[in-house]
C-alpha cells in the first residue's frame, strides 16, 4: 500500500472519532487530485462556511484536531491530502462537497429532507454487508438501511448491487446505501474495498461478513475443486473480511473510547450441527466458530466485539429456492432426502423438521444483528436462529 493510502486509513476514521464524541458522525473524504480547487480560501467561499486548516505528517495533524475539536465546524482541509466532510446527515456533506470536486457527483441530487430520528444502535452507522447486493444479504441491505444505517454493499454482483443501492438512495433520507465491487476471497479486494470506504463514508463501524456459497455432496461426489471453492470463499473470505478491517476499528476505537467496533459472521446452523452430504458447506461454518472464538479473545481488548449469527434454513431466498442451483434441487439430486421426488418433498422435509413451523427470514436475522451491536458484554458467541430446531445445551 502506499504511503498517501496508509496517511488517508491513518487520519480520516481518527478524525472522525474526534469529532464525533457528541454524535456519531459519518462522511466523505474528496482526494486533492480530486478536488477543483486547492486554495482552502476559495474552497470556503464555495462551501458557503469556514473551514479548518491542518497540515504536517499525520501524528501532527492529530494532535492539532485534538486540541482545536471544539472549534472545528464540518469541514477540515488536509493540506496535501485532501478534504473531509463531517456530519450527523451525511446526504447534507456530500451535496456541499459537490460543489468542490472536479467532476460532481451530487450536484444534481434533491435538497436533504430533515434527518430521522433514530435510536441507537444503527443510526448514522457505517455498516458493510458482504454478498449484500442477493439473497439473505440484500434482505439485511434493505433492513439495516432502514434502520437508519449507512449500508457500504460490497459484492461480485456488480449489476445487482448498482441497482440496490441506487433503489435505497432514491428514498431521500439522510443516510445513504453505496456499492463497491468486491471478492471476498481476494485479501487485496477486501482491503480496497474498506479503503474506498473510507473515502466514502471517512469510518467503518460494523463488518457483516455474509458472502458464502455452497456446494453439497457425497464424500464420493465431491470433487477437490467444489470442497476448496467453499473454504476460500466462506473460511478464508471470513478471515479476508476480519484482516482488512481490523486495523481501521482499532483506530477508531483508540481515538473514542465510547466507541466499539462489531464484526459479525452470518454462519449457519450448519455451523452448529453436522449436515449430511453437505460436509464442504458444514466444515467451512464450523471453523467460522473457530475463527470468530478466537478473533474475539484477541481483539476485545481493543474494543471490537466479534460474533456469530446461526440462521436456520432461509427457504425463500436462491440459496434454497434457486430452480438451477438451489439447496432444494442439489439435495434432491444428491438424494439428501429419503422418498422425495420433487423440490416441495424436500421443502417439506425441511419445513417439518422446525418447531416454529417456518423457516427463518430476513427480519429474525435482523434482529439478531442488532442485539449484537447493542450490547456491550459479549463478544464469540454463535447466536442461534433457528426456530427452535438447534437448541444449545
Amino acid at each position: 500500500m502506499d504511503q498517501k493510502k496508509e496517511n488517508i486509513l491513518k487520519l480520516v476514521p481518527a478524525i472522525r472519532m474526534i469529532m464525533s464524541e457528541h454524535s456519531l458522525k459519518s462522511g466523505s473524504f474528496v482526494l486533492m487530485d480530486q478536488l477543483n480547487e486547492t486554495d482552502p480560501e476559495k474552497i470556503t467561499l464555495r462551501l458557503g462556511r469556514t473551514i479548518s486548516v491542518f497540515g504536517g505528517d499525520p501524528d501532527q495533524v492529530l494532535e492539532q484536531v485534538q486540541a482545536s475539536k471544539e472549534d472545528i465546524g464540518e469541514y477540515v482541509f488536509i493540506e496535501g491530502t485532501g478534504l473531509l466532510g463531517l456530519s450527523s446527515n451525511k446526504s447534507k456533506v456530500e451535496q456541499k462537497l459537490a460543489t468542490v470536486r472536479k467532476v460532481s457527483r451530487g450536484a444534481d441530487l434533491p435538497e436533504p429532507v430533515a434527518s430521522p430520528q433514530f435510536k441507537k444502535p444503527l443510526y448514522n452507522k457505517v455498516v458493510a454487508i458482504t454478498g449484500g447486493a442477493m439473497g439473505f444479504g440484500e434482505g439485511i441491505t434493505r433492513q439495516l438501511f432502514g434502520e437508519g444505517a449507512n449500508v457500504v454493499i460490497m459484492d461480485i454482483n456488480a449489476k445487482e448491487g448498482g441497482r440496490l443501492a441506487a433503489e435505497l438512495n432514491e428514498h431521500r433520507s439522510s443516510n445513504r446505501a453505496w456499492f463497491i465491487k468486491a471478492d471476498v476471497s481476494s485479501l487485496e479486494s477486501m482491503q480496497n474495498a474498506v479503503y474506498e470506504t473510507i473515502l466514502e463514508f471517512a469510518g467503518l463501524d460494523v463488518m457483516i461478513s455474509n458472502a458464502g456459497v455452497l456446494k453439497a455432496g457425497s464424500i464420493e461426489d465431491m470433487d477437490v475443486e467444489d470442497f476448496e471453492f467453499v473454504t476460500r470463499v466462506n473460511y478464508n473470505g471470513y478471515f479476508n473480511c476480519v484482516k482488512a478491517v481490523t486495523p481501521v476499528m482499532k483506530l477508531q476505537n483508540r481515538f473514542s473510547n465510547q466507541n466499539f467496533g462489531d464484526i459479525i459472521q452470518i454462519n449457519s446452523k450448519s455451523g452448529l450441527e453436522g449436515s449430511k452430504k453437505n460436509f464442504a458447506y458444514a466444515g467451512s461454518k464450523f471453523a467460522g466458530i473457530g475463527l470468530t472464538q478466537s478473533f474475539a479473545k484477541e481483539l476485545i481488548s481493543d474494543r471490537i466485539k466479534v460474533n456469530a449469527i446461526c440462521p436456520g434454513n432461509f427457504f425463500e431466498g436462491p440459496l434454497w429456492s434457486d430452480p438451477k442451483n438451489g439447496l432444494f434441487i442439489q439435495y434432491l439430486n444428491a438424494g439428501k432426502v429419503a422418498g422425495a421426488k420433487t423440490i416441495e418433498d424436500v421443502k417439506s422435509h425441511y419445513e417439518s423438521m422446525v418447531p416454529a413451523g417456518r423457516g427463518c427470514r430476513v427480519e429474525d436475522v435482523v434482529k439478531a444483528i442488532k442485539y449484537i451491536i447493542d450490547q456491550e458484554y459479549e463478544t464469540g458467541q454463535a447466536l442461534p436462529v433457528t426456530g427452535g430446531q438447534l437448541m444449545l445445551s
